[in-house]
């Protein structure tokens, strides 16, 4: 009998740091500089092509004065205000 194991795989998480970012005049180095990650990170992040961690979501959240619900989702966010 040959059993298939299969990971789901993650699920995406959605955000808005590029648009919080610029909101503070900030560039992508100064914000890695902030949350001390390297700013191809904050690349990845933003395209969501990676999945920021809990604690790197929290000072991200931190770093941009927003709350940790208004930056990232688990469903589709829209762009803008």
């Amino acid at each position: 009998m040959l059993f298939l194991m299969s990971r789901n795989p993650e699920e995406p998480v959605y955000n808005r740091i590029e648009e919080a970012r610029i909101d503070l005049g900030l560039s992508r180095q100064d914000l890695a500089v902030k949350v001390g990650v390297h700013y191809q990170t904050i690349g990845y992040l933003e395209r969501e092509e990676y999945s920021p961690s809990l604690v790197l979501a929290l000072r991200i959240a931190k770093a941009l004065n927003k709350e940790v619900s208004e930056l990232f989702s688990l469903t589709q966010l829209k762009k803008g205000k």
